[in-house]
């Protein structure tokens, strides 16, 4: 147990580091290719141009680190505190560029004005929020800034240095090709990203200031190890192993997705000797060639490692020559144990579900590896609604399946996001119809369900027998007890009973959510649609679950025990033009809602597609009178 937990904490803090790198590798890139085109040595020497090479790689780069830093623990307000304060190490070690110092100071930075923010919170007063907000980030961003230019610029300096006179020692002394042996087991087992961009790019960049280039940059991204257990799987492996194999070979060498091969190494542990023998044999041909990159290659693709290899004609050989050499050693060993291996089956899908385990997280490029995608998972443990921007019906939506997902016992996160950033590890994808195909293309390993209507679709019914493997007694409970079911919908009641213009509020000032909350639940009251017990359970709802859906819109309303103080459907709405703060959104549309027999459903659904547009939220905010909000809602 201590064992797993310690692997599950390295693995946090190196997807951490690499966290900070990833995504602004294209500005690496950018920055090497300024480099190799325009030094005095580069493919196209020129003066002017050249001289972007030093800012960028003095400010910019780490800059970018201590902001992505920084926004990774705290939003935004951390990125803004974490390039602050990486100023200081930037100013504080000027001949150094403080690539290690940002990925310190950076999530510092985001900690201490996260922990600022906790400490405040609910503690100003109204009016008040952008002032302190503003200045507490500003008062705290100089003293870090200066901490860091005093004390931890210097102090990273010094180990920066001692860590590149490491890597130079090993280098001179030929012992680098035996950090292969600890380098190919941490990639395939947990830790490819962390090893080459939260260890290795920022040491390499060091060095390229010295002699532009790097051989740190090619001891994870050489592709030769991987593409050598493929060819040999293409020729000696068997079933689906061997099918799959020329597909992932490609992917791999030409598209630089290295966790596509840990699969079959993981099929068979053996090859692990002959991954860890060929990256020693490539470290080795970089060593003896003097071959390295001038900015880091990601991802590791041939193409990558091409365009980023310096403009010398034995800087071409010896790059390529490592990677030629690994894909040799790596298919000769790879090859010997899979001819003597007496396993007569290679269940590449095991495989690839190990290395998922192994990695935390799953793998949405191996996951191709895997049989016939698309059907329902045996195990569903992540449902994702999606809608265009990822916040009006969507957010609806998704906040009614948790509840179904809640009643019935089942440990299902569900959450909403725009199609555009649905995550890679959605097991199960919600929309609505028309953006179907749009889903499918982004994740198209996942299981697609097609509704009508975010708030009232059986598919919802349905989904919840699957998981729970037909059980009726709980679905039967379910379908009675959910908001969302329109069986024996009571049609007596037209929209005008259900939102009425004495219930809409216009130009509301609160102080808190709590008391927006209790205001509308007030409102539902004095209208006749609930009992007085029925505002406490929308506090207690909201503080189970946020009641605020996106857009500026919260929909405050009751516990599923509270639907007995329900007396019939309702709504009322507040206009809160200055908004009020729902859990760190500002909601300036509040509807407090009742629903009785799903009577409230359809307005609720056309509410929900009229908050999915911001256009339309901006005329209701602006709304004069209630007449005027209520027309435009029935306009829609």
């Amino acid at each position: 147990m201590a064992q797993s937990n310690l692997k599950v904490a390295v693995q946090k803090f190196g997807n951490f580091l690499s966290s900070m790198v990833l995504p602004n590798i294209g500005a690496f890139i950018a920055w090497g290719l300024i480099t190799a085109l325009f030094i005095p040595t580069g493919f196209f020497p020129n003066e002017n141009l050249g001289q972007l090479v030093g800012p960028m790689v003095t400010y910019l780069l780490p800059l970018l680190i201590g902001f992505t830093g920084g926004k990774l623990v705290h939003d935004h307000r951390g990125g803004v505190v974490g390039a602050i304060a990486t100023m200081g190490v930037i100013i504080g070690a000027p001949d150094t560029p403080m690539f290690l110092g940002a990925m310190i100071i950076g999530p510092l930075g985001g900690y201490v004005i996260k922990k600022f923010d906790q400490a405040i919170e609910g503690k100003i007063r109204s009016g008040f929020e952008m002032l302190v907000n503003n200045f507490s980030a500003g008062i705290l961003g100089g003293i870090l800034a200066i901490l860091s230019f005093l004390a931890i610029g210097p102090a990273v300096d010094g180990f920066t240095q001692l860590l590149v006179s490491g890597v130079d020692w090993l280098i001179e002394t030929g012992l680098l090709p035996l950090t292969s042996i600890l380098i190919e087991p941490a990639k395939i087992l947990f830790l490819n990203n962390a090893i080459n961009h939260g260890v290795l790019s920022p040491i390499g960049l060091e060095q390229v200031q010295d002699t532009g280039k790097s051989i740190l940059f090619l001891l994870e991204a050489n592709p030769g190890p991987g593409f050598g257990v493929l060819l040999a799987f293409m020729l000696f492996g068997k079933g689906t192993a061997k099918q799959s194999a020329p597909g992932a070979g490609i992917i791999h060498f030409f598209g630089g997705i290295h966790e596509i091969y840990f699969p079959y190494v993981l099929m068979r542990p053996k090859l692990l000797f002959a991954v860890i023998i060929s990256g020693m044999s490539g470290v080795f041909t970089l060593v003896l060639l003097g071959g390295g990159l001038s900015a880091p290659a990601s991802p590791g693709s041939i193409i990558a490692i091409t365009a980023v290899t310096p403009p010398q004609a034995m800087a071409y050989v010896a790059n390529y020559a490592s990677v030629i050499v690994a894909t040799i050693v790596s298919f000769v060993i790879s090859g010997f144990v899979l001819k003597t291996s007496k396993q007569d089956t290679e269940d590449i899908e095991e495989a690839t579900q190990k290395m998922q385990e192994m990695k935390g997280r799953k793998s949405s490029v191996a996951s191709s590896l895997q049989a016939k995608q698309g059907a329902l998972p045996e195990e569903v443990n992540k449902i994702v609604f999606a809608c265009d921007a990822g916040m009006g019906s969507s957010a609806m939506g998704a906040s009614l399946l948790r509840k179904k997902v809640k009643a019935a016992g089942l440990d299902v996160t569900v959450t909403n996001t725009a199609i555009s950033n649905i995550p890679s590890d959605a097991q199960i994808v919600i929309t609505q119809e028309e953006l179907t195909p749009r889903a499918k293309n982004k994740v198209p390993s996942a299981y697609h369900i097609s509704v009508d209507n975010f708030l009232s679709s059986p598919e919802y019914d349905k989904l919840i027998d699957s998981l729970e493997n037909g059980v009726s007694r709980a679905q039967a409970e379910l379908v009675e007890d959910t908001e969302a079911d329109i069986t024996g919908i009571d049609h007596e009641h037209d929209d005008d009973d259900l939102l009425r213009e004495e219930n809409i509020f216009i130009n509301q000032q609160f102080s808190s959510k709590e008391e927006a909350i209790r205001f509308v639940g007030e409102a539902l009251v004095k209208a006749g649609y609930v009992e007085e017990s029925y505002v406490d359970a929308m506090i207690e709802r909201d503080n189970m679950t946020s009641t605020y859906m996106g857009n500026h819109v919260a929909i405050p309303h009751g516990t599923e025990e509270a639907k007995k103080a329900v007396i019939r459907s309702g709504f009322t709405v507040a206009q809160v033009p200055a908004g009020v703060d729902f859990g760190g959104e500002q909601a300036k549309l509040i509807f407090g809602i009742a629903g009785k027999d799903g009577t409230h459903l359809e307005i609720l659904s056309g509410i929900a597609v009229i908050c999915s547009e911001l256009e339309n939220i901006e005329q209701m905010v602006q709304a004069k009178t209630a007449q005027e909000l209520k027309d435009i809602i029935n306009s829609k």
